[in-house]
């Protein structure tokens, strides 16, 4: 089976911690521009727009990975067509735990958070994820990050103007548990952020690193990368040069998302050919 010659294939964006489906606007409006029909769903119980959840972010309490993941996988699996999938943070870790289900056409994994097995940590990635590691007892809770934070994490390569307009159209209070769950999982055999990572028949996948990240190092996606590709399944890695880890909106997203979405059509289906 090939998808070559069909109309255009539905893409599936997941976004990542911190952040909602506004982060995809510019990703969205780009991708419909070309034929394709785009979701951009929530994550579960982020109900109503950045301002809304602002005022209460207590549904988030407690949201762990394989919940989100769950959800992403009723969407998908609610298509007409296997999807192309786009996850960006812990987005892009759900990319991948969906495609070791077997879920879409192929998949680009921007600047993921760590799969299980993962062994790389550096101090930068320690220090963005410390305002909710920090504390044990956050597990169960929603966390705010300051702007200053966020300029570290997300924005570190934009000005301070750019930055703090950034934070103030996009920044949501996030639930710390799937830090928590990604920091842990090598100490925990059922992690939820587990793949199998000897399975051959995974559908394609991309990952993609940023060389100025703090949240995820450009070195601990091009790990994750290297893992994946151990099975056999077809995983590239592509590294992009001065970008932070909103690579979904900083200056020049542009071509980050037309790279993936090159990509992503170019191996749609390579499995089944």
């Amino acid at each position: 089976m090939s998808f070559q010659g069909t109309a255009p294939l539905p893409i599936v964006l997941v976004h990542g911690l911190w952040l909602t489906p506004r982060s995809w606007e510019g990703w969205k409006a780009r991708f419909e521009s070309r034929g394709h029909e785009v979701l951009a769903p929530a994550w579960p119980r982020m109900e109503g727009e950045v301002e809304d959840i602002r005022r209460d972010p207590t549904p988030l309490n407690g949201l762990g990975v394989r919940e989100i993941t769950d959800h992403y996988a009723g969407i998908v699996r609610g298509l007409d067509r296997p999807p192309l999938i786009m996850g960006h943070s812990f987005g892009g870790l759900v990319t991948e735990l969906l495609l070791d289900r077997g879920l879409g056409a192929a998949g680009v994994a921007l600047s993921p958070a760590p799969i299980k097995g993962v062994l790389r940590l550096p101090v930068a990635q320690l220090r963005s994820a410390f305002p909710a590691l920090g504390n044990p007892a956050n597990k169960g809770r929603t966390v705010e990050l300051t702007p200053k934070q966020f300029h570290y994490a997300f924005t570190n390569t934009m000005s301070d103007a750019d930055a703090k307009a950034a934070y103030d159209r996009y920044e949501v209070p996030g639930p710390a548990r799937p830090l928590f769950q990604a920091a842990f999982a090598n100490f925990n055999p059922n992690a939820p952020t587990k793949v199998d990572l000897h399975k051959s028949d995974r559908p394609p996948l991309l990952v993609i690193g940023n060389d100025q990240d703090h949240t995820v190092p450009a070195s601990v996606s091009k790990e994750a990368a290297k893992r994946l590709g151990r099975s056999g399944a077809t995983v590239d890695y592509k590294e992009f040069a001065g970008r932070p880890h909103f690579t979904a909106g900083a200056p020049g997203w542009e071509a980050v998302a037309d790279y993936a979405l090159d990509w992503a059509t170019a191996h749609a289906g390579d499995l089944h050919r």
